[in-house]
């Protein structure tokens, strides 16, 4: 597998490099006069996370680091796509928190993870840590579509982001779906376990909505690995025959961003404008730190090992992973959903157990639990709430229960839903 050696390569460069930047990096703060915990992605796992120590444990010091300059809910952002939202209510000033409950924010991208030394390498300098809580989501596996091809991972990532990850590509792709004026549209959909899973079809809605209302002569085909949910599938049937066209069981056998080519194990597409979602995997620093479980064979999984009930590093009790780069939670149902809210009590749990082992404690075990809201129509409106709730079976293991709420009056349940959480994370009043 072509990304299993590049992986190899980074970890063992990221190894031998480290005692070097130990020696010429200056620390980016001066050494904790008590117990630091360095908490890595200001996503919502990890503002969840450093709001929480500061309320269990204020003898500790709690560092946030983030890559963005500002937060950006993925979280109604289709809705955004679709002029529904005002943008103000998805971005977010990370000082805001960090002045709310008063730990330090630094804007810098971590390059290297030394566990040995219990230190964080970025451009900027190092920290030293006591606990590190590792929130840095997702990344794309363009790899499994180019290989080590790097002029055509560059390009389908440049021209045909499929903005996943909170950063710039949102406003790259809404201007993007502004300025098309007609053709063939392709939308891929990664195969499971990947960020919140009926959010495609909901933007798949929204790419047809704006098609529609803007009269524009174009067409969204979207490449699905598996069915669509019935639901969404209804709606572009009723609504949307002519602007959406669904092929579902489309595995992706190839992509050519330079001639604007997909090929599936039945169709081969020729596109105008595309929304190219590889498969995704658990973002760089997990994959630099040693952190990727592995499978029955001893291959890579993609996704962070973790400890299921206390969510430390499955080889290190100093390492607590958090939202959506964790792995398989329990053997009957596999992934967490990965959703923000599920993260946000991921970062409850994590700060709770370490709350407790800094005074020699073990905290009473606590399980997630998970709410998504999404559009199942937009006009008129409609919408589904999809909740999930956790217990733990006799023999120990995780057991998931999912029920779907279909809301024919919605009556912003959704935008609440976000306020609320946006309160909790940034300190709001």
């Amino acid at each position: 597998m072509k990304l299993t050696r590049r992986g190899f390569l980074t970890a063992a460069l990221a190894a031998c490099a480290a005692p070097l930047f130990a020696q010429q990096a200056p620390a980016l703060l001066p050494a904790s006069k008590g117990r630091r915990v360095v908490v890595v992605g200001g996503g919502w796992g990890g503002l969840s996370a450093a709001r929480q120590l500061r309320a269990l444990a204020p003898e500790l010091e709690v560092v946030l680091l983030e890559r963005n300059p500002s937060f950006f809910s993925l979280p109604l952002s289709n809705k955004w796509l679709a002029g529904l939202v005002d943008e103000k209510l998805l971005e977010h000033d990370y000082r805001a928190a960090a002045q709310a409950f008063g730990y330090p924010f630094l804007q810098a991208e971590v390059s290297a993870i030394d566990r040995d030394r219990r230190r964080v390498h970025t451009a900027r300098g190092t920290l030293d840590y006591d606990w590190l809580v590792l929130a840095v989501g997702i990344r794309h596996d363009y790899a499994a579509w180019f290989g080590d091809d790097r002029r055509a991972i560059d390009e389908a990532r440049t021209r045909f982001a499929c903005a996943w990850t909170p950063g710039d590509e949102f406003r790259a792709l809404k201007a993007r779906l502004d300025n098309f004026k007609g053709g063939e549209l392709v939308m891929t959909i990664p195969p499971p376990p990947y960020r919140c899973q009926l959010a495609p079809y909901e933007r798949a809605l929204v790419i047809g909505h704006l098609l529609k209302t803007r009269a524009v002569p174009g067409r969204l085909t979207l490449l699905d690995p598996n069915p669509p949910p019935q639901r969404f599938a209804e709606v572009f049937e009723e609504q949307y025959r002519g602007q959406i066209e669904v092929l579902p069981h489309a595995r992706i056998k190839s992509v050519d961003p330079f001639a604007k080519t997909v090929a599936t194990e039945f169709d081969d597409l020729r596109f105008d404008e595309a929304l190219l979602m590889p498969p995704q995997q658990a973002a760089e620093p997990a994959w630099q730190a040693a952190l990727i479980g592995r499978d029955a064979a001893g291959k890579p999984t993609g996704w962070a090992a973790q400890d299921p009930l206390h969510l430390n590093a499955a080889d290190d009790e100093r390492v607590f992973l958090v939202g959506d780069l964790i792995g398989a939670a329990s053997p009957l149902f596999g992934h967490y959903p990965k959703s923000g809210h599920l993260a946000v009590h991921l970062g409850r749990i994590a700060a709770r157990e370490i709350a407790a082992r800094a005074r020699g404690r073990l905290p009473e075990t606590t399980l997630p639990e998970s709410s998504c809201f999404v559009a199942a129509r937009l006009a008129p409106s409609e919408s589904l709430r999809v909740d999930t709730h956790y217990r733990l079976r006799g023999d120990g293991l995780i057991v998931q229960t999912t029920k779907q709420h279909f809301d024919p009056n919605p009556r912003g349940e959704d935008v609440a839903w976000a306020k609320g959480m946006f309160g909790e994370l940034f300190g709001y009043r």
